[in-house]
């Protein structure tokens, strides 16, 4: 192993030996750091110094640094050197860019100059740079590190509590207005919106049924292909077949609230409606006065006309709200049955002019029949929210999770809290 590399690996542990193993607990150097915005941002500095680096090399490097996170800087030198440096004349020029990038740190990062002898070699072994002949291009200053972190979607952490989630990644026109309003977005934004939604919600939570189905853990001996298996053996079970409950979808019901107060909104839940009614088996409606089934109209496979068809069908629109009234027809009718076991979810800000006991009575009869209850107010995100409205106080007790849905960053938990494994 060259000199230079057990220097610089000294001083973070001195962990990593031949073969990639690792002998004491050394944190990677790259802990968090999106590899492939790494990769990039070093591969664009040393094109901009004259090294010739293609995307090849540059797409070897970002999977070399995630197959193997580098626990040392000398480690991660040679990790950028093998990949990126494609001619013994840019070797020298590769040394300053990385010891430019690198010097903030404090550390001896010169492993090349460390073979060398003489005053060279033993003011780069006490950590001093050698300057590089015709490399006046490049930035010897060093402006620390050279990778792209992603923004966070979620507010700092105190140091008591557990750290941050990972951020989320939306589509980049999306994260532009991640934390805009709904009402602020236009058409273009909202059917990207609903595409990132369908996209999201392909993963979707199963139930077991009473049907059954081969399984290598299963706890029943399935006699119809038990037999069928034997007939290759001469009709002898030489080997049991174990079955186990299929998995079935779990059905969601969600309905929407589409009167005056929810105006801002409605376009957005709408999409997010047909995304659930693209994703699995959907019940979806939307309701002011009265109840107005979508399912088949948001099932369709253009967005923007099935959103423009929902749309003209609900006649009650930007009106009044009885929310309980139509929770109680829900349940009266033939559809009330997909209630049964599903999850249902209202987006509502709780304004009702039916009374507070008629909410009461219907929550308690759709919390005992649904599996789990989610509520989207988009209210709830104003700073000092108090559920003060009387609908809203009478449901929140008969709902599993209540959450703001005023923005396209808190549909993200939206998401999240439809797909979870309950």
């Amino acid at each position: 192993m060259p000199e230079g590399l057990q220097g610089s690996g000294g001083s973070e542990g001195s962990g990593v030996t031949n073969g990639g193993s690792s002998t004491s607990a050394v944190s990677p150097l790259l802990a968090g750091v999106d590899r492939a915005a790494f990769a990039v941002a070093l591969a664009v500095r040393l094109r901009k110094s004259g090294v010739a680096v293609g995307t090849t090399a540059t797409q070897a490097f970002a999977r070399a640094l995630g197959a193997w996170d580098p626990r040392s800087i000398g480690m991660l030198y040679w990790m950028a050197r093998v990949t990126l440096v494609q001619r013994w004349a840019d070797l020298e020029t590769f040394d300053a860019v990385f010891r430019a990038v690198f010097s903030a740190t404090g550390l001896a990062l010169d492993p090349a100059a460390r073979r060398g002898s003489g005053p060279a070699g033993a003011a780069a072994a006490r950590g001093s740079y050698r300057s590089v002949p015709g490399a006046a291009s490049v930035e010897v200053a060093g402006e620390g590190l050279p990778w792209a972190t992603l923004p966070a979607a979620v507010a700092p952490a105190d140091e008591d509590e557990a750290p941050l989630d990972l951020p989320e990644r939306l589509p980049s026109r999306l994260s532009a207005v991640a934390d805009v309003p709904f009402e602020r977005l236009d058409p273009a934004d909202l059917a990207l919106l609903g595409d990132w939604l369908a996209d999201g919600l392909r993963r979707w939570p199963t139930r077991p049924s009473r049907r059954r189905e081969p399984h290598h853990a299963g706890q029943r001996i399935g006699l119809r292909p038990t037999m069928a298996a034997a007939r290759r053996t001469g009709f002898e079970p030489v080997a049991l077949v174990r079955t186990g409950p299929r998995p079935r979808p779990r059905r969601v019901v969600m309905l929407c609230d589409v009167s005056r107060s929810m105006q801002p909104y409605v376009t957005a839940y709408l999409h997010l409606q047909r995304a659930v009614a693209l994703a699995t088996d959907a019940e979806v409606f939307a309701f002011a006065t009265t109840l107005t089934r979508l399912t088949t109209v948001l099932a369709r496979t253009s967005a923007e006309a099935a959103i423009e068809e929902a749309t003209a069908r609900v006649d009650d629109r930007f009106g009044g709200t009885r929310i309980a009234a139509n929770l109680r027809a829900l349940l009266s009718s033939r559809h009330g049955e997909a209630c049964r076991g599903a999850l249902v979810v209202i987006a509502s800000d709780g304004w009702d002019t039916d009374p507070p006991e008629a909410m009461v009575a219907a929550m308690s009869r759709l919390r005992r029949r649904a599996h789990r209850v989610l509520w989207l107010n988009p209210r709830l995100a104003a700073p000092g929210y108090e559920p003060l409205v009387r609908g809203m106080a009478a449901a929140i007790p008969f709902c599993d999770v209540v959450l703001p849905a005023d923005r396209v960053a808190a549909l993200g938990d939206v998401v999240r809290a439809l797909v979870a494994e309950h």
